[in-house]
């Protein structure tokens, strides 16, 4: 069975959704550079288990609008689209939200700015951080910029570099990307130094053949994605990091009630945050969720959850999925 694409109007925009099955809603959200296609081996299996399962495009991705500001990619923005998406598919009903990448700080932060509209939320790679004393753009001058280091959040914010960098060979660019951040890569280990002022995609290796977990017809369609949407809307997630820290700064009760899951490759570049360690980022999860259900470390695999190793991640989220 393959999916239904849907417009969905919400919050001034439109939000292409695929849906698949019958029952409970579940959005899913992407990350960068990624996505619905982010999630094709969860669909079927979330259906067959009695849901509706929804995979979206981020709007500035795929088939969804592409405002042109960077304001339009505050958090709050996203967030309010995602339940937008919910009420549209599921009237008066909360969802489960499932996040990956940056679509985890979005599922964590719709949970929070709507949780009349969020039932139980799973964040896969990145954990819930809370609310920062500065905004992450200053921490990463601290830790990077400040010492001559690269980071590519820090490459991403001079609007126009990334997206020409990007845009001169599609396929080329993210097949790097996803190399560099996926288990097999030496990126892991210290492999690629970059120095502040460096360019993210030079020097990284682009292997013949990618590895199995990602297939040519699969590189292919994100690409024909990417050649469309350009980059500017995905990048401009990035570039909001100073007005999201205002905008949750007015937010009194920050945590995450809902029932809440976290998964993480063994090899995810994420946990570098937390000095290699996932039972630190655990411990930030506990800090800021107050159902925390548990979490899962996946062996072998790297920052591409779902798609490296489908298998596992689905009998988590589906274990889990009943249980609630």
């Amino acid at each position: 069975m393959t999916p239904e694409f849907r417009m969905i109007e919400t919050n001034g925009v439109k939000i292409r959704a695929a849906v698949q099955g019958a029952g409970p809603l579940v959005v899913m959200v992407h990350g960068f550079p990624e996505s619905w296609y982010s999630w094709r081996h969860q669909m079927q299996p979330i259906a067959d288990a009695g849901f509706t399962a929804c995979a979206i495009d981020v709007r500035g991705y795929g088939g969804s609008d592409k405002p042109r500001p960077v304001e339009a990619y505050a958090m709050k923005e996203i967030a309010a689209d995602v339940a937008g998406v919910i009420e549209a598919l599921s009237p008066g009903q909360p969802a489960v939200l499932i996040g990956h990448d940056w679509g985890a700080p979005i599922v964590w932060h719709t949970a929070v700015l709507h949780p009349d509209k969020v039932r139980a939320v799973a964040g896969l790679s990145v954990p819930y951080f809370g609310h920062p004393p500065v905004p992450v753009s200053q921490i990463i001058k601290a830790m990077y910029t400040d010492q001559g280091k690269f980071f590519y959040q820090a490459y991403f914010q001079d609007e126009g570099v990334a997206e020409a960098a990007f845009e001169k060979d599609v396929r080329g660019g993210l097949r790097k990307l996803y190399y560099a951040g996926g288990g097999e890569s030496e990126a892991y280990w210290g492999g690629i130094d970059k120095k502040h002022g460096d360019a993210l995609l030079d020097g990284l290796p682009d292997p013949q053949p990618f590895p199995a977990w990602l297939s040519e017809a699969d590189i292919d369609y994100f690409a024909g994605e990417f050649t469309r949407s350009g980059f500017r809307g995905p990048l401009n997630r990035y570039r909001n990091f100073e007005r999201d820290w205002a905008d949750m700064n007015t937010i009194e009760d920050r945590v995450v009630h809902q029932p809440s899951l976290f998964i993480v490759g063994e090899r995810d570049l994420v946990l570098k945050m937390f000095g290699g360690s996932a039972d630190a980022a655990v411990a930030r999860m506990r800090e800021n969720a107050s159902d925390f259900r548990g979490a899962h470390l996946i062996p072998k695999i790297g920052h591409w959850t779902q798609q490296e190793a489908p298998a596992e991640t689905n009998r988590v989220l589906l274990d889990w999925l009943r249980s609630l």
